[in-house]
């Protein structure tokens, strides 16, 4: 179904008056604010487990602690921290009889696997001593094995030592320089040494005291990467029932590997057999494998288009006697995220992007029909099921991540177990958000939100922020961002728009492949319908008083409006955006990306870099601009940022270059941030006041 020309009702909130007291949020609040992630139910879905991410205010550092809370009590206390403070852990998971709870920390120098009981109260027990770190974990059915990834050179196989022997000797050696054969030479934000992640299995120690030093690999004969990089994770592979074999998605591409996106399902057996690919007859990404309760049949998901990173991800499912595919929910027009299996196997739970928010789904797997488990609203952004219980993460316009229980069908009320954003900042106000929609391109429905200055009163003129999202394929949902986040805007007495113009995702696959071959036109067609719209329908925008601001594709829109629509403008904020899109199609390291979007490489006359390339409309540059480019992005190369910085400055354009030598695409760092976001409001009042 073709969700994009439908309606959606508005999501305004019921207004309320400005406190006395009150103030708008700012982002020494935001960096400092708790961050809840890895919701993790033990197996009878009796105790759920969290991390929580804070930050020491004094030191500038941040820390992640495990909490549990048990859920057969009604009580009013606050979940109970189980591992130690000090330290920094992750990847939470149970032990099959959920006595036990594993999870990473590298409080030994490297990152290992430790285990505490469920409850806590003793210290935690190391189980790994590798000369590696573990990247990810996943432990067998029965429990008594480890399946991991960490990062090793091919001609050391299972040989920890060895690789780190030879990252040992490169450190120590007098010459810096490195020869490269093939490219990927860089990605995201570090440079190749020659290692790759791959994939290993260990027997975990069954005495209090033993250390597991040595693995058998699983994937070295493989050349690809397990998990992905850079974001991968141990959802892309996963164990057999029987516990003999695994099956992982890997990108086994050779030279072309940076301008290829067919990721296949190998299954490896711990048989030490040779590999076997389970999908080669889909040239695209196979991902996310998750068995049936009795083995018999393969779960995954998969796109259907070679080279296009942002095609719909289909819920697939492969029987394994015949190696017959089949799709689960043709009919639904989302991309699903993931696959969770219902204790009776006969439901799949995934999130998806819909509308401007991103719900929890329950997808049938006896008819394929869909249904919303725990409402429309907000962006749930992690899950957990165990039996008839339901663990779950929602962040929205107003709050960062928040943990809920409910049952397992989402009919029982939702209890929280966090707090929100606004629980934690009491006399913090936050800017009512509201959903509309209006005319765009092509005669369809595009949406946008409106956000509300903090100090809103009826009747005031506010000045406005239009904030453009990046991707191009994303969107700027009903969601909350610890980066571009529309409430420190708010906070500083802006009202915000956006819009989730033709290529966002979330309302259908043609709605998202639309943009491609087309970053220039019908993008901008919708942002100018848009700002149009918003202000018809919200009055107390000053139209005369606002800023265009975006990042990564947003960057470049904002690039592209210099040249193409500054009028609306006081002023504009590019981000590590795209500036000389035939370059980017040189630099950039994922080449995938930039041969879709473009028809083909840099040198095909066929496929077309310049028809919206911004760095052939200088010459109508007239807006005072702010630039902001981290050193480390080697998505976008910060040569991108200094290009258009030398335009501004060359031509006399009131102009300033915020530069980060150590942040990629992302700023991250606590002090960063804080920088960003005072360099960008400093850049917003000297041009639209406050």
């Amino acid at each position: 179904m073709r969700l994009h020309n439908a309606l959606l009702p508005l999501c305004l909130l019921a207004a309320w008056p400005v406190l006395a007291d009150a103030r708008g949020l700012e982002v020494r609040d935001l960096v400092k604010l708790d961050r809840v992630s890895s919701p993790t139910l033990s197996p009878d879905g009796h105790m759920v487990v969290f991390a929580k991410r804070s930050l020491n205010p004094e030191t500038g550092k941040a820390l992640t602690g495990l909490y549990a809370r048990n859920l057969l009590t009604r009580d009013l206390r606050p979940p109970v921290r189980i591992t130690p403070e000090g330290w920094s852990v992750n990847s939470p998971a149970f032990s099959p009889d959920g006595k036990t709870l594993y999870f990473l920390s590298s409080q030994s120098g490297t990152q290992q696997l430790y285990v505490i009981p469920s409850t806590g109260g003793m210290p935690p027990n190391q189980l790994t001593n590798f000369a590696l770190d573990i990247g990810s974990y996943k432990l067998s059915p029965d429990g008594k094995r480890l399946a991991f990834s960490t990062e090793t050179f091919a001609e050391c196989k299972a040989d920890f030592a060895c690789s780190k022997q030879k990252l040992d000797d490169t450190a120590a050696g007098k010459a810096s320089g490195v020869v490269y054969e093939r490219l990927f030479v860089r990605h995201w934000d570090a440079w190749s040494d020659g290692r790759r992640s791959r994939l290993f299995v260990a027997t975990l120690p069954t005495g209090k005291g033993s250390l597991v030093t040595s693995a058998q690999s699983l994937s070295d004969t493989l050349e690809g990467d397990v998990p992905s990089k850079p974001f991968g994770d141990s959802s892309e592979y996963t164990w057999a029932p029987d516990g003999a074999s695994l099956v992982a998605s890997i990108r086994v591409a050779g030279s072309s590997e940076p301008w290829s996106t067919n990721f296949d399902l190998y299954r490896l057996s711990l048989d030490g057999g040779a590999p076997t690919n389970l999908t080669a007859a889909n040239l695209a990404w196979d991902t996310g494998p998750v068995f049936s309760h009795d083995g018999k049949t393969l779960y995954y998901r998969a796109m259907k288009r070679p080279g296009f990173e942002a095609d719909r991800m289909a819920l697939m499912a492969m029987d394994l006697a015949s190696g017959q595919t089949r799709e689960l929910a043709p009919r639904w027009d989302a991309s699903a995220d993931g696959i969770v299996l219902s204790a009776d196997g006969r439901t799949i739970y995934t999130t998806a992007q819909e509308l401007g928010q991103h719900p929890l789904f329950a997808v049938s797997l006896d008819n394929g029909e869909v249904s919303n488990v725990v409402g429309a609203q907000g962006t749930v952004s992690a899950f957990d099921l165990a039996g008839d219980t339901l663990a779950f993460t929602r962040s929205s316009l107003q709050s960062g991540d928040q943990l809920f229980v409910t049952g397992a069908d989402g009919q029982s009320p939702q209890r929280a177990i966090t707090s929100s954003a606004g629980e934690a900042l009491p006399d913090v106000q936050f800017g009512e958000y509201e959903q509309f929609h209006f005319i765009g391109w092509n005669g369809e429905t595009v949406y946008g939100y409106l956000v509300k200055p903090w100090n809103y009163q009826p009747g005031e003129k506010y000045p406005v922020a239009f904030l453009i999202h990046g991707g191009p394929q994303g969107s700027f949902g009903n969601g909350w961002s610890y980066r571009w986040n529309p409430q420190t805007y708010a906070g500083q007495g802006y009202a915000v728009v956006m819009i989730d113009f033709h290529g966002s995702t979330g309302y259908g696959q043609a709605f998202t492949d639309s943009i491609s071959r087309h970053w220039g036109d019908r993008p901008l067609e919708d942002l100018q319908k848009g700002w149009a719209a918003a202000l018809k329908k919200y009055p107390f925008l000053d139209g005369d008083r606002a800023c265009a601001l975006g990042a990564s594709y947003g960057g470049y829109m904002v690039n592209w409006i210099a040249g193409n629509w500054n009028e609306p403008w006081k002023c504009l904020v590019t981000h590590d955006g795209v500036f000389d899109n035939r370059m980017m199609g040189y630099s950039t390291e994922e080449l995938w990306f930039s041969e879709w979007e473009n028809g083909g490489t840099p040198y095909d006359p066929k496929a077309d870099y310049e028809t919206f390339n911004p760095v052939n409309h200088v010459a109508d540059w007239k807006v005072p601009m702010l630039v902001v480019h981290g050193q480390q992005d080697f998505r976008i190369p910060v040569e991108q940022g200094l290009g258009v910085f030398t335009a501004l400055q060359r031509k006399g354009i009131e102009s300033k270059f915020l530069y980060f030598p150590d942040e990629n695409h992302w700023v991250l760092k606590p002090d960063n941030s804080v920088l960003w976001h005072d360099t960008v409001n400093d850049w917003l009042k000297q041009h639209i006041g406050q």
